[in-house]
């Protein structure tokens, strides 16, 4: 069989491939496999052979070929990175923002001047990327200068982003490459006081993803077999959602995965909550919580949730503590991962959203909001594995129009929310179709994939 395209979702557990067909026309996804991701293995292409022949075996077929071959990526640690900038409020925060959007997972923050001591505490994470930001356009200069001296002394082959001032970028690249660094210039993350310009660097962090992603580890082969630039997975949902605004305005997506739990939003929030807003916020943001998913990081939500509280609803929980699997085998060890599941899905949204803050002024209490504002959301839809296959799915999506009840003076939906699916897990795949061959393609393959469950 003849297909137009294969697409593999290297995750951080598993490697879905997924099979389709007529991209031009009446789009068919023809079907899935799926198999443990291979990356301890040293060649993550095992895998996705096995995956293959999953494929093969789920839609009968013996033979297999394809026209292209597109993947993203969450394996091998996926984007590590490290921000540097100025003030933490500011450039710092909209370095973060723009990192966290194309896909990133930031191990070190800093802000202000760099020393020594920052310089070894990169050595010890081995970013793949570093981003150096800080000053408003025509602002502060020194510290910048400063850091950039104090980065051109770190002895690791390591790309640097500089996204800050705009008055000194030609002085921050040639302190940079005169001591052998690849530097990429980009436009500042925080031109100007109270505005974000996230957009240029989280495309260029995109780019040199899929440049450098081959030096992983169980990744070199890679490219041996993609027609298309590699995309982070998380970077390829986030642009995903980005298509769904295009077609439903103020969106949110959760992807609930095995090691964490991942919340993508665009919406400029409400009216009324933008005139409370003390500090911007991104139209898309990312959040990614590490310490909550169902495989890798499940023993840490049992932690969170207490396992007091766990065993008044599943008595034999150190049974069911042994068979935590991606896969779960029996009715009752899915009721488990649903429960885990939940709590992923609440906290997971409740740290992406900002809040509503009472202070006491010289005229009498006031109230101000701070962080992401979800209030105009009207639609959210559900990836990973457990969202968009397991049949308790729909009663932890449906739990979103009661959250806001709990928690008001967080800045959650207000108003009831419909709710959707990604019905064949493939958002990453959608997200990457859109951006490497054609955005309207993508598109149909949404209207085929996404199904409502209610609201």
């Amino acid at each position: 069989m003849m297909l137009d395209l294969l697409f593999a979702e290297i995750g951080s557990t598993t490697t879905v491939v997924t099979a389709f067909h007529n991209l031009d026309g009446n789009v068919k996804i023809v079907g899935q496999g799926e198999h443990w991701t291979t990356v301890n293995e040293g060649d993550v292409t095992i895998g996705i052979e096995r995956a293959i022949g999953k494929l093969k075996e789920k839609i009968g077929e013996k033979k297999l070929t394809w026209d292209k071959f597109a993947a993203s990526s969450s394996a091998a640690g996926g984007l590590k990175m490290t921000v540097h900038g100025l003030v933490y409020d500011m450039t710092v925060r909209a370095a973060r923002e723009a990192a966290l959007g194309a896909g990133a997972v930031i191990k070190y923050i800093t802000a202000g001047k760099m020393d020594d001591f920052h310089i070894k505490k990169i050595k010890e994470i081995q970013p793949k990327l570093i981003l150096l930001a800080g000053g408003v356009d025509y602002g502060e200069k020194e510290t910048v200068i400063h850091n950039a001296k104090v980065l051109s002394k770190l002895d690791l082959d390591i790309p640097i982003i500089y996204a800050g001032n705009v008055a000194v970028a030609e002085q921050v690249e040639y302190i940079l490459k005169n001591s052998g660094k690849t530097v990429f210039i980009t436009e500042n993350v925080y031109p100007k006081i109270d505005q974000l310009n996230v957009e240029p660097t989280r495309n260029i962090i995109k780019e040199i993803f899929a440049q450098h992603i081959t030096k992983a580890p169980g990744m070199e082969k890679i490219y041996e077999i993609v027609d298309y630039n590699i995309h982070t997975t998380p970077g390829a949902v986030m642009r995903t959602t980005q298509l769904l605004s295009e077609i439903y305005e103020d969106v949110l997506t959760i992807d609930i995965g095995g090691a964490t739990t991942d919340v993508d939003s665009v919406t400029e929030g409400s009216n009324e909550i933008q005139e409370l807003m003390i500090a911007p916020e991104p139209k898309a943001k990312r959040t990614v919580e590490g310490d909550l998913g169902l495989f890798v990081n499940a023993h840490n939500v049992i932690k969170l949730i207490g396992e007091e509280n766990l065993k008044l609803e599943f008595p034999n929980l150190s049974e069911l503590k042994t068979r935590i699997s991606p896969y779960p085998k029996t009715d009752e060890d899915e009721k488990f991962i649903a429960k885990l599941a939940l709590y992923c899905f609440q906290q997971g949204i409740r740290r992406h959203v900002g809040i509503k803050k009472h202070i006491y002024t010289p005229l009498g209490r006031k109230v101000i909001a701070e962080g992401k504002d979800l209030t105009a959301i009207k639609f959210l839809f559900g990836t990973g594995g457990f969202l968009s296959r397991s049949k308790y799915a729909p009663q932890v999506l449906k739990s979103i129009n009661n959250l806001s009840k709990l928690h008001p003076m967080d800045l959650l939906p207000q108003n009831k929310v419909k709710i959707f699916r990604d019905k064949y897990y493939i958002f990453a795949a959608i997200g990457v179709i859109s951006t490497e061959i054609d955005k309207d393609f993508g598109k149909k393959i949404l209207e085929k994939d996404i199904e409502e469950i209610g609201g």
